[in-house]
């Protein structure tokens, strides 16, 4: 018996997807997966709103960063695309003239569904970790949780799991708080 060779994913294998996925290129192969669901879209839109004005705006917060909903990564071979990312501005001063990004972002946040945790958890955290990302979030609306992990030593700490309606104060946006609720449908 003899083994068949796996052609590897390319950058062009993500223009044939239909409208209605998301595509990704992790380890050579093509992974896809339907457009998020309303109670996604709701938590990852209220934790954007949450961050955007005090940290890419400056309103009521530091300011310094990019906060970009649904970027395209190019991390080394793998191309991914995070619910959330965030660039300091002394990393990233002005957006590039690509419709991706080869930097990698500061902090990424996930929000797990049951079609995308797996890969979220097993597949991207690593690729976030050997990149040097240094803060991953990892946000989960059906048991009402963020978990917030800091990259040390090239493996991810887990610092604290936020749950149901908690005051959320975490790395790297410690200088404001807001209320995990906020986030559920």
């Amino acid at each position: 018996m003899t083994a068949t060779a796996r052609k590897l994913a390319t950058y062009e294998d993500l223009f044939d997807l239909p409208e209605n996925l998301v595509g990704e290129i992790i380890h050579g192969q093509l992974i896809t997966h339907p457009r998020p669901t309303p109670k996604h879209v709701v938590a990852s839109s209220a934790i954007g709103d949450e961050l955007v004005g005090p940290f890419q705006k400056g309103r009521g917060g530091p300011g310094g960063w990019w906060i970009l909903d649904e970027p395209e990564l190019h991390l080394g071979p793998h191309i991914l695309v995070p619910d959330l990312a965030g660039w300091r501005r002394e990393r990233l001063p002005a957006m590039p003239d690509t419709a991706f990004f080869s930097l990698p972002p500061d902090w990424v946040c996930e929000v797990l569904s049951p079609g995308t945790a797996r890969v979220d958890r097993a597949d991207k955290m690593p690729i976030y970790a050997a990149q040097g990302i240094s803060f991953l979030w990892l946000i989960d609306p059906a048991p009402h949780t963020l978990e917030v992990f800091v990259l040390r030593d090239g493996r991810w700490l887990l610092e604290h799991v936020y749950q149901q309606d908690e005051e959320v104060c975490a790395a790297p946006f410690e200088a404001i708080a807001f209320s995990l609720g906020t986030l559920w449908a």
